[in-house]
């Protein structure tokens, strides 16, 4: 048996009744969900977030791949050709990462499994994430080692790396840790 009501935005949510008494699956910060409208939501949520780095990914694989077939590829040395060898596999394995959760969904769907769908779902974006920043890295030092030939290379694609995670695990965790920890008190 359900209750209907009012959530944020004026949608209706539904609160489940329990069998042991306790009041709705909606967590401590007040969403009133089943486990299945959670799944539903997560879904849509990774599935937009996907959308937006897996686009990106795809951009610059394609990107790479072409190299090899340009005239200045076969002047490169042994590290600057073993550096792109790397940059183009990493890259491969984060658009493996990135897409995988589409055929996951197709081969698990209709099959009750959704809650399980997005927990694995979830981790292999986050695998593409932490992919696409090796890449990121790798693909900018390899374009700066033959652009510029400079010492300084290294400590420049430090920094770019040290921004990504700032940018990209840093502040979220950090934010996690203070808003959750404010609202457990």
């Amino acid at each position: 048996m359900g209750i209907h009501e009012t959530g944020e935005g004026g949608h209706e949510t539904r609160q489940e009744a329990h069998p042991d008494g306790q009041e709705g699956l909606g967590n401590s910060r007040g969403r009133r969900e089943t486990a299945d409208e959670r799944a539903d939501r997560q879904w849509q949520d990774l599935m937009q977030e996907i959308r937006v780095v897996q686009t990106g990914v795809q951009i610059l694989l394609g990107f790479l791949l072409t190299v090899v077939f340009t005239p200045r590829f076969e002047s490169l040395g042994s590290t600057d050709k073993g550096i792109y060898i790397l940059t183009v596999v990493l890259g491969s394995l984060a658009t493996g990462a990135l897409i995988g959760p589409v055929p996951f969904h197709r081969i698990v769907a209709g099959r009750q499994i959704k809650p399980h769908a997005v927990t694995w779902a979830s981790r292999l974006t986050f695998l593409g994430i932490v992919l696409l920043l090796a890449t990121l890295t790798s693909a900018l030092f390899l374009i700066l080692r033959v652009a510029t030939d400079n010492s300084i290379v290294p400590w420049i694609v430090a920094g770019v790396a040290a921004w990504y995670l700032l940018c990209w695990f840093a502040l979220p965790l950090w934010s996690r840790y203070r808003y959750t920890a404010q609202r457990e008190e």
